[in-house]
């Protein structure tokens, strides 16, 4: 192979690549997280950890009292996180669907030492950011209220528990794990995935766009061909890569030991590339191509996140700071599966290329 032809490979797909606007859409959306991330931190958290939510909000939530006069009313009123209002059942009703309330709250007259349970009626705005909110800072409410009403009915206990003795929970950070766990391992390693069903599309559309007689008839071969597109390919993932590192540094996240995780995330990208170009050479059809390989990626990424070393987990560590030697066997098992993936490929095309000659 010719580095001269090569570059042509590379230019050619990178003037190709200003056009194909599903690419560009898809490092612009990587561009907007990773610009955004601390923002993005606040919603993305809030999926998996609504109580998350609480800590962020420092306002005073009007809520409406209705019903029998019970503890709550007093910790409500002790707590720095509402206003409550003594109101009647329909005209506080009312005032919530106007969004005047964030919460109404209905106790019974059930007394605390009755033998029936006390059911209170919570009434919030259903699917609502501020009632997600308001219903994580009353829970510390209605948990103390609870532990009233035990203490109250405690008499009623005729069998002790057994005792658990357990360890004390910590409790976890969540933009640590966003940020650390989720975010940074998402922005370096989906370049590659766009790369891999770029190659793919690039390799493809020489077969279907009948340009392969074009080219044999050129001084560039068909494994110089191939190669060209995997390099221009490849060229992007560092690109993003940095771009992503330097806005998250941007957002005041601190990122340790950032010319091993480029190594990493260099080397890694390469393989879902390789398997890319590899499909695309075999089946030659660009829908049929994507689907097999995004089956084949599924399948790769459950095996690999089985593996206490993976990519993703050896990215996390080494951007926190807490990698260990165990970083440099990961990246020689990972640069030896891209080397025999790579001896593949060019075997393949080179045999490819020749049957395109002899045809």
């Amino acid at each position: 192979m010719k580095a001269k032809h090569l570059s042509i490979i590379v230019k050619k797909e990178f003037r190709g690549l200003l056009n194909e606007r599903t690419i560009l859409l898809a490092i612009l959306l990587q561009l907007f997280i990773a610009l955004f991330s601390s923002f993005l931190m606040v919603g993305l958290t809030s999926m998996y950890d609504p109580s998350s939510l609480a800590k962020y909000s420092r306002f005073r939530y009007s809520v409406a009292y209705v019903g029998n006069d019970s503890g709550i009313r007093d910790y409500l009123a002790e707590s720095r996180d509402f206003n409550v209002y003594d109101m009647d059942l329909s005209p506080a009703v009312t005032a919530l669907q106007e969004r005047k309330l964030a919460a109404v709250i209905w106790v019974p007259d059930t007394a605390p030492d009755a033998m029936e349970p006390v059911k209170i009626t919570l009434y919030t705005i259903e699917n609502d950011l501020q009632s997600a909110i308001v219903n994580v800072k009353l829970k510390d409410v209605f948990l103390a209220y609870e532990k009233d009403l035990r203490t109250v009915r405690q008499a009623r206990i005729t069998e002790q528990p057994v005792p658990l003795a357990f360890n004390p929970a910590r409790v976890g950070n969540d933009f640590y794990e966003f940020v650390y766990g989720l975010l940074i391992p998402l922005l370096l390693f989906m370049p590659a995935l766009i790369a891999s069903a770029l190659v793919i599309d690039l390799i493809t559309e020489e077969y279907q766009h009948e340009t392969l007689e074009t080219l044999i008839a050129s001084p560039v071969t068909f494994t110089e061909m191939v190669w060209g597109k995997v390099i221009a390919c490849e060229i992007l993932i560092p690109v993003q890569a940095g771009a992503w590192l330097i806005l998250l540094l941007i957002n005041g996240i601190a990122i340790e030991n950032v010319p091993a995780i480029f190594l990493l995330v260099a080397v890694t990208s390469l393989v879902p590339i390789l398997i890319g170009a590899l499909v695309a050479l075999h089946y030659r059809e660009r829908t049929f191509a994507q689907f097999i390989f995004s089956t084949a990626l599924v399948v790769a990424l459950l095996f690999a996140l089985a593996i206490p070393a993976n990519p993703l987990n050896m990215v996390t560590r080494l951007a926190v700071g807490s990698a260990g030697t165990e970083q440099w066997p990961a990246l020689a098992c990972v640069t030896a599966v891209a080397a025999i993936l790579a001896v593949l490929l060019h075997l393949y095309a080179g045999r490819t290329g020749k049957e395109h000659h002899t045809g």
